[in-house]
């Protein structure tokens, strides 16, 4: 465990008194801080806040913005739910695979992408939507995904 663990879950149950009101900024501001959510994380945290580890990992793989495994600097969800599925994410994701060089669930090999599947976003009427890095981007096709990779708009050609 690190130390500045402790002083973050003081200062969550200070702001949040309950155990399980304060899990939800630790979690996030570790996470920020290290890139992920590692399985003795989610044991140190269950110690930190006086919480079973199944609790704590219960909450952590609920959430898809918590991070179970290594991601990328840049994190992209397709939202697959009904109206993005019915717009076309199938062939959205399918291009991003093939433009980044690896499937759903995968990070690129020099740690710049991960590609991920979203159940929804709550976005339906940008649909296909994707989410890079929190920044939604609507009315997704295969033709611009390169320009929805990049910070700048310009094409990525990965």
């Amino acid at each position: 465990m690190k130390p500045e663990w402790n002083q973050w879950a003081q200062e969550a149950k200070q702001q949040f008194p309950e155990a399980n009101s304060s899990l939800l900024p630790l979690l996030y501001r570790i996470q920020h801080a290290e890139g992920w959510l590692s399985d003795e994380t989610i044991r140190d945290v269950a110690s930190l806040l006086g919480l079973t580890t199944q609790y704590v990992e219960s909450v952590a793989s609920f959430y898809s913005l918590f991070y179970r495994q290594k991601v990328g600097r840049n994190v992209v969800h397709v939202c697959v739910g009904l109206s993005c599925a019915l717009a076309g994410s199938d062939s959205v994701m399918e291009h991003l695979e093939h433009k980044l060089g690896i499937r759903e669930g995968q990070t690129t090999a020099d740690g710049e992408y991960t590609l991920l599947e979203a159940e929804c976003l709550a976005a339906c009427d940008l649909a296909p939507v994707i989410q890079r890095n929190l920044r939604f981007v609507g009315h997704v096709d295969p033709e611009n995904v390169g320009r929805v990779l990049s910070d700048d708009g310009k094409e990525v050609n990965s």
